[in-house]
């Protein structure tokens, strides 16, 4: 049957095509699905435009027009004398839409750490910043950017930084990136170029940072950390040390004072570098931010910061506040292929900081969390009385201590009640010593507010 085509085209192959506007696009998507799920078999002969199009009821040119796109694609052939044949070529039916396994039903509340309350993107004002942007932007914005970022939000962010960080920076130290991750994957390779090994990191953190210092070849060597933070005089023979100072994640302790000090002089004393995650610094409670180590030594600490928590994360916006001696390798490295952040997504978050819009939105989601937090305090207190809540004083988590031996039950319980909860062994370093604490790590800041009392309420049902 190869060189016959079926009597009755619109009916056996369901090339239902609208009349008016779109036809050609619609007998192109419907001749390309024939072919690749095999109703049209490899080498069949298609009849003639002519013929096509009476039998469709639509113009010869449509069918010529479609014929011709795809032998352009490499669907069909054509030959003189030969006519339009299906291309004799292996087809990779399309694959099966993933099955979701027996029970892993999407939870009701997502409490897991890493993101805000995405339900609050400040989306007007951010629409209002973004029309001024475009307006004033110079046409060379338009172009691919620069590696370390638009000079616009570079300005802005030197000024936000001192003012609302303590960081000491001018706009020229500061490199744009897309996101944390890709700041300290570029950070990484560096090091490694630099003649480093290794990393230490605190005991309990992210298993993504882990695995991206890893990929540039740096072995992760972890640090204790108790209730006044990282043991830093443990630091030993390492060079180079990634720590989370004002809100370590995810136990939420800020980094004594005199630990502070002797990480910087650690690092003026050997030539070792810190590297300063600052990922939810903005957000304190109970008393004015803890300012960011970097103002302490500018040439020993790379400060990172990022907007995916005080806006959301799909800016894949973050910087990182560069000493002197390390800017010509990351730039050459971030120049080399990696990916910048959206060049209008700089310009409107620097006219967002530049308005005075950012901080206003710090300052309503600040309290709009610190609500949250009082009130799951406050349902602990009476409805699990037992349950010592701690790291509280700032950020978007806090973390719920259990009984000795309960964590794994309880945070099965949690999933069977609809929560999505994570157990602090899951952010504990593979490499930690043998104590183990057991406990959750609830993220009030995730759920938004119509769900939150839900969430809360859920939770106390699972506690022991």
């Amino acid at each position: 049957m190869e060189d016959s085509w079926a009597n009755s085209v619109g009916a056996d192959l369901h090339l239902d095509l609208p009349r008016g506007a779109g036809v050609r696009a619609a007998l192109i998507c419907s001749l390309r699905d024939a072919v690749r799920e095999g109703r049209l078999a490899p080498g069949t002969r298609l009849p003639s435009s002519r013929s096509l199009a009476v039998d469709l009821g639509i113009a010869r040119n449509t069918v010529a027009d479609a014929y011709g796109e795809l032998v352009a694609e490499g669907w069909l052939t054509a030959r003189q004398g030969s006519g339009t044949r299906v291309a004799r070529r292996v087809v990779t039916p399309a694959p099966a839409p993933p099955r979701t396994p027996q029970g892993a039903a999407r939870p009701l509340f997502d409490l897991t750490p890493g993101s805000p309350d995405v339900a609050s993107f400040p989306r007007s004002a951010w629409l209002s910043a973004a029309r001024r942007a475009l307006t004033a932007a110079p046409n060379e914005a338009f172009g691919y950017g620069q590696p370390r970022g638009r000079p616009e939000l570079r300005r802005v962010l030197a000024d936000y930084l001192a003012r609302a960080r303590g960081v000491r920076a001018a706009p020229e130290r500061i490199v744009v990136c897309a996101g944390f991750t890709q700041g300290l994957a570029v950070l990484s390779r560096a090091l490694r170029q630099a003649g480093h090994r290794e990393v230490a990191v605190e005991s309990y953190g992210l298993d993504i940072h882990w695995n991206v210092m890893g990929r540039a070849g740096l072995d992760t060597v972890p640090l204790p950390v108790d209730g006044r933070g990282a043991q830093v005089a443990e630091l030993g023979g390492v060079r180079a040390v990634l720590l989370t100072p004002a809100h370590q994640f995810p136990t939420g302790v800020s980094l004594d004072p005199d630990r502070r000090a002797e990480v910087v002089d650690w690092a003026a004393r050997t030539g070792g570098l810190v590297l300063e995650d600052d990922y939810d610094g903005e957000f304190r409670y109970d008393r004015q931010p803890v300012g960011a180590l970097q103002g302490l030594d500018p040439e020993r600490v790379v400060y990172l910061g990022t907007a995916s928590k005080s806006l959301a994360p799909a800016l894949r916006i973050a910087w990182m506040v560069v000493p002197d001696h390390l800017m010509d390798a990351l730039l050459a490295l971030k120049g080399a292929g990696e990916w910048q952040s959206g060049v209008l997504d700089q310009l409107t978050l620097a006219e967002f900081i530049d308005s005075g819009a950012y901080d206003r939105h710090v300052r309503g989601m600040r309290l709009r969390y610190r609500r949250r937090r009082d009130q799951l305090v406050a349902a602990l207190a009476e409805r699990a009385p037992g349950v010592r809540v701690t790291g509280i004083a700032a950020g978007l988590h806090a973390v719920l201590d259990l009984p000795p031996g309960t964590e794994r039950s309880v945070v099965q319980g949690a999933a069977w009640q609809g929560l999505a909860l994570q157990g602090l062994a899951r952010f504990r370093h593979p490499e930690s010593g043998p104590e183990r604490r057991d406990a959750l790590v609830f993220a009030y800041g995730t759920p938004p507010d119509h769900a939150f009392s839900g969430a809360v309420e859920a939770l106390c049902r699972v506690l022991p």
